[in-house]
């Protein structure tokens, strides 16, 4: 058998070097006296049915919501409030401290005094200059940030648990020992303003700038933005910066979230030793606190605002308005709404402007997170030649969501990635600690997540519709255009919006000072408006 496949192939391979040198290959003649039969064709038979191999269709079981870990709450002999994690899968520490106040805390004159007082905390503390506070924690192999934002500052630490009691010590240094050098004071300065000057480069950064300015009012706790303006930066000097540090860091207005491989014990004895010392000045009469006055009316807004920026071929286009407090019960179902609006990849905005028009690299939309009542927003930036249809489809997005909220598998698909998200944040130590710090910045209790998923979990389709007709009408929104006036005027002339008026990247009114003086009895009512855009020129 094995003889006959051989000679077979050989012959194979005979017929196709003949072919290959020319040579026709022998066949063996036809007999014509023979005849040729065909065999019998068999009768076909119907088919078999299908055979259901698979069976019916499982149905899978309703998902249960995921419960974050539980935190373990205490206070430590300085007064210092403590949130603690143990999680022992990995031998990592994170530490993140936040000191309530953040820019919200800022005097009304000052705009970004916060910010500056928090960036020179690492610019040299304790024993060590900032030199040796940046080689240090890199020889620890430990990161360190620090950072502002409106309701609070923020300082984080994460490092593997054996380097964790150096690495605080430098933490420590740095929250409750800085130095607040001179020659360090004039180079971050210097640093700070000349970011200040960059933002108005940056379209995006700006319309921040502005969307908060237009919405709280230039002047208010949310009106600045967490860095602050230029024109006041120039007037930021280190005794004051060190005169804000001694009011404002104190350890009975900080929260210290603790995640990780530590015990209680081990988190206590390191803040006695570490920060035993940094204590609350004497008990004095409470400081006045600032007022919150929210998001203004509608009213009190102008419909639509515009920052040129001459020749740029993008502009960054907004829809402002009213928002919530992190608080408010509603939040968790508003979260929802905006996950199908413009809270994912998959949202009405993104897949429109980005992928059936092409117009953006992305769109989205948000509730501004914030312990007091917050704004609104949807954001994109867009071709320019494409300005005026973009915002167009935007505004129409908004409505359609308003007048008949998400779809029901829209609203699944936001549950899914709840749970989703919420797993995810909770996965690691440093998101742990990260996710536990943003709820004591929004003043929330460590508890608030599993609360907050119980009720996105458990919301209606009826819900969700009736919350969205009277969160995301835009109706009463403000439409902001960072982008070259030229060009997109005449854009914006066909959306029934108004006359655009001008503001600059600071977040003040530009077309303020070409108006005309009013008369002496019609000062008074023109004054809120007025105001921001007097300080403007020198």
């Amino acid at each position: 058998m094995r003889f006959a496949k051989k000679s077979a192939f050989l012959s194979l391979v005979a017929l196709t070097a003949l072919a290959a040198c020319g040579a026709e290959p022998q066949v063996q003649p036809v007999d014509p006296t023979k005849k040729e039969t065909t065999p019998p064709v068999a009768e076909a038979k119907p088919a078999p049915p299908p055979v259901d191999l698979l069976g019916p269709k499982p149905e899978l079981p309703p998902s249960r919501p995921f419960t974050p870990p539980a935190v373990e709450t205490f206070t430590t002999k300085n007064g210092l409030s403590v949130w603690l994690v143990e999680k022992h899968g990995l031998p990592l520490v994170s530490a993140v401290l936040v000191m309530r106040g953040g820019s919200s805390a800022d005097p009304a004159n000052l705009p970004g005094l916060m910010h500056i007082t928090t960036d020179m905390l690492d610019e040299g503390a304790g024993k060590r200059s900032a030199v040796e506070v940046s080689s240090g924690i890199n020889d620890l192999g430990a990161t360190l940030a620090l950072g502002t934002s409106a309701d609070a500052s923020v300082l984080s630490l994460t490092v593997l648990k054996n380097n964790f009691n150096a690495a605080f010590g430098i933490f420590s240094d740095v929250v409750a020992r800085p130095h607040f050098d001179a020659k360090e004071w004039k180079r971050v300065s210097e640093l700070w303003q000349n970011n200040l000057k960059k933002r108005s480069d940056e379209p995006m950064s700006v319309s921040r700038v502005i969307n908060a300015a237009v919405l709280f009012g230039p002047e208010t706790p949310y009106g600045h933005p967490a860095d602050g303006l230029l024109e006041a930066a120039a007037k930021v000097d280190l005794p004051t910066v060190k005169r804000f540090y001694k009011e404002s860091f104190r350890p009975d207005r900080a929260v210290l979230v603790v995640a990780g491989d530590i015990s209680r014990k081990e988190v206590t004895d390191i803040v006695d030793a570490q920060l035993g010392t940094w204590k609350a000045p004497p008990a004095k009469a409470a400081p006045k606190q600032a007022e919150f006055p929210g998001p203004r009316a509608a009213s009190a807004r102008p419909k639509l605002v515009l920052v040129d920026r001459p020749g740029a071929p993008q502009s960054v286009i907004a829809v402002v308005r009213d928002g919530v407090a992190a608080s408010d019960p509603l939040l968790p179902r508003l979260e929802l709404i905006n996950t199908a609006l413009g809270g994912s990849f998959t949202s009405r905005l993104n897949m429109n402007l980005r992928e059936e028009h092409h117009w953006a690299y992305g769109a989205g939309s948000t509730f501004q997170e914030s312990r007091n009542k917050g704004g609104f927003w949807a954001i994109a930036s867009v071709e320019t030649p494409a300005t005026g249809v973009a915002l167009k489809e935007m505004l129409s997005e908004l409505s359609k969501m308003a007048a008949s909220g998400p779809t029901a598998e829209e609203l699944e698909k936001a549950k899914a990635q709840d749970r989703a998200d919420l797993m995810q944040t909770y996965e690691t130590v440093s998101g742990t600690a990260r996710r536990l710090a943003t709820l004591a910045r929004l003043g929330l209790p460590p508890g608030h997540d599993s609360e907050a998923t119980r009720a996105r979990q458990s919301a209606t389709l009826a819900e969700v519709t009736a919350l969205a007709k009277t969160h995301v009408d835009p109706t009463s929104a403000t439409v902001i255009v960072v982008g070259p006036r030229e060009a997109v005027g005449p854009q914006l002339a066909t959306l029934g919006l108004g006359e655009p008026e001008s503001w600059d990247p600071e977040g003040k009114p530009a077309n303020a000072a070409a108006k005309p003086e009013a008369k002496p009895a019609d000062k008074p009512a023109a004054k809120p408006a007025d105001k921001p855009g007097a300080k403007k020129g020198k």
